[in-house]
Parts: structure tokens; C-alpha cells; sequence
């Protein structure tokens, strides 16, 4: 049976898990469960996953949901050689740290910003949200030190995870030129990334726009 994704292209986790698929060169079947719309909520969704989130995978009879155990998932299983999510138990565990650091600490603040302008009516943002994230973003640009990327100087599915949740952001308007690794990095990664353009920004930018819309003025 072929692979699906359950996918909504503004969502950067989404992003990631179709984009990891897109590099590893599958073939997989893309059904979009608009959450704008409050489609996660209905009842064929909810048998598939009882926590109605996406992304979510079906491959046959088995499924799974978060981003990044989706793309362990499809590497661990797909890929031919280990580039990606490399088989070097100090290699693979820097990648699952950066994965886990994506997942734990610069996802949560950039989505402490956006979520309750899209969801909650705010208008403005908190100078303590937009420091914690600038703090996130530091972070990022220390790992990313004589680096090309984020374990090293190979792509692999945590650089795929990082670009596509701080594309995000970048979207809404966020400036992060004052860190030049982190810029040269996303450069890079939107150019060495499968897909990127058409998969993660054309996502991005609609994310960008949906909370641009709803901002007060200057916010950003």
C-alpha cells in the first residue's frame, strides 16, 4: 500500500515531514486536512489519529504522528546509505539532539508567538516571546559555527525540521540577518533542500500571510 501524508501545507511540521519524504525520493500519496477549517475534527480523521494533529502517516497498516518521528520513520526505513539520518551512533545522535532542540525549544517559541494571533485574537506580541526566540536563534547560529549545517557539513533531517519550522517565522516578517550562520544556513537550505520551494515556501508564505493579517501593525 502506498504512503500517506496527512498534510496542511501552513503548518511547518507538516512541512517537514512531506519535505523528508520529497528527499528521500518517495512516492507519496498527499491529502490535506485543513485545520483552518477545523477539519482535523472530523470523525474519519479522529479514527485515524485521536489526536487530530498532522502531520500524520499511514504506510499500510501502520501509523504515526510528530514530524520528526515521522521523518526517523521514513529514513530509518527508506533511505539508501545514511546521509540523512546517518547509522554513526554519535552522528545519529547529534542529528536526533538538534531534532529534539528543534522540536523542544525553537518550534514551541516561534509557535508561542503565531498560535495566539491565529487562534486566540491576539494582535500583538510580547517583548518576552520575541526574546526568547532571538535567544533560540542564537542557539542556532552557535551550532551552525564552521558549519554548513547543523551537525556538520551534510544535510540531514534536522537541518529539513530547523529550516522548515524557522522559514515560518521568517515569513511572518522575522529579520535574522544580525545572525550570519543562521542566514548563510537558510540560504543554503533553500537551495539544497528537495522541494523546498515548492513544498515548504509556498506553505510558508501562507502561514507568513495568515498572521501578518491578524497583527497589529509593527509587531514584527
Amino acid at each position: 500500500m502506498a504512503i500517506t501524508i496527512y498534510h496542511f501545507p501552513p503548518s511547518a511540521p507538516s512541512r517537514c515531514a512531506v519535505l523528508v519524504a520529497k528527499a528521500l525520493g518517495l512516492d507519496v500519496d498527499i491529502k490535506v486536512v485543513n485545520l483552518f477549517d477545523k477539519e482535523q475534527l472530523k470523525p474519519d480523521f479522529v479514527k485515524i489519529n485521536p489526536q487530530h494533529v498532522v502531520p500524520t502517516l499511514t504506510d499500510g497498516d501502520f501509523t504515526i504522528w510528530e514530524s520528526r518521528a515521522i521523518a526517523t520513520y521514513l529514513a530509518n526505513l527508506y533511505e539508501k546509505g545514511d546521509k540523512l539520518y546517518p547509522k554513526d551512533p554519535k552522528a545519529r545522535a547529534l542529528v536526533d539532539q538538534r531534532l529534539q532542540f528543534c522540536a523542544g525549544t525553537l518550534y514551541p517559541r516561534i509557535r508561542a508567538i503565531c498560535f495566539p494571533v491565529l487562534f486566540l485574537g491576539e494582535i500583538e506580541v510580547e517583548e518576552s516571546k520575541k526574546s526568547s526566540l532571538e535567544e533560540a536563534i542564537g542557539f542556532l547560529d552557535i551550532f551552525l559555527d564552521e558549519n554548513d549545517f547543523v551537525t556538520g557539513n551534510t544535510l540531514t533531517i534536522a537541518d529539513i525540521s530547523i529550516a522548515a519550522s524557522l522559514s515560518s517565522i521568517i515569513a511572518v516578517g522575522w529579520d535574522v540577518t544580525a545572525y550570519a550562520n543562521v542566514a548563510k544556513w537558510f540560504a543554503k537550505c533553500t537551495l539544497e533542500i528537495p522541494g523546498y520551494m515548492e513544498i515548504n515556501d509556498a506553505g510558508a508564505q501562507q502561514f507568513g500571510k495568515a498572521v501578518k493579517s491578524k497583527l497589529a501593525p509593527g509587531q514584527i
